[in-house]
């Protein structure tokens, strides 16, 4: 187990000011499989419980969906390979600016984290959720933004979509993987 300094109020204050307001989910889970993918598959369709009891995040809207025998709902029945074959790799400090600006509509806001007067307070809650999976934690996400490198500045230019995991027009999600435990960090624009 890594040693990690958040707690869980931090955890999941910072989570709540970042994601309580848009249209997202964030879910962690537990590491059982040696592919990462399966384990990211389990907590998309919500089959575990966040290994150490912490809040979850979802929108309302999706309980329609796994209330009438979706479990994946919002997502797509998906294989590993489906995330493999969809994910590309990011740094960690791209993983950090990648979920500041998913606290945003960044399909349609007109003021992206980058022009936000608490832009820093965006970020540090960025950090805190994903200290979580600790120094040696590995990134990956779906936008289109990470296909020539793996340090894109998601924080320059416009958020781009990407693989559609997702049957809404656009999304775009962030995973964290550490030795013990998987993040699922995904940002629906459903207007």
């Amino acid at each position: 187990m890594h040693t990690r300094s958040t707690d869980a109020a931090t955890w999941e204050a910072a989570l709540v000011r970042l994601l309580d307001d848009v249209y997202t989910f964030a879910w962690s889970g537990p590491r059982l499989h040696e592919d990462w993918a399966e384990d990211v598959r389990a907590v998309m369709q919500r089959s575990v419980a966040d290994p150490r009891g912490w809040a979850v995040r979802e929108s309302d809207a999706f309980d329609v969906g796994w209330e009438s025998g979706y479990p994946f709902y919002p997502f797509r029945a998906l294989i590993a390979e489906d995330l493999h074959a969809g994910l590309r790799p990011i740094t960690a400090g791209a993983a950090v600016e990648l979920l500041a600006s998913l606290a945003q509509e960044w399909f349609f806001e007109d003021n992206p984290v980058r022009l936000r007067e608490d832009r820093d307070m965006v970020l540090a809650d960025a950090r805190t959720v994903l200290d979580r999976f600790g120094p040696d934690a590995a990134f990956w996400t779906s936008s289109d933004l990470a296909r020539t490198c793996d340090a894109p500045d998601f924080l320059a230019r416009e958020l781009e979509g990407g693989h559609i995991f997702t049957d809404y027009m656009m999304d775009l999600g962030l995973v964290a993987v550490s030795a013990d435990e998987v993040g699922v960090f995904w940002s629906f624009n459903a207007l």
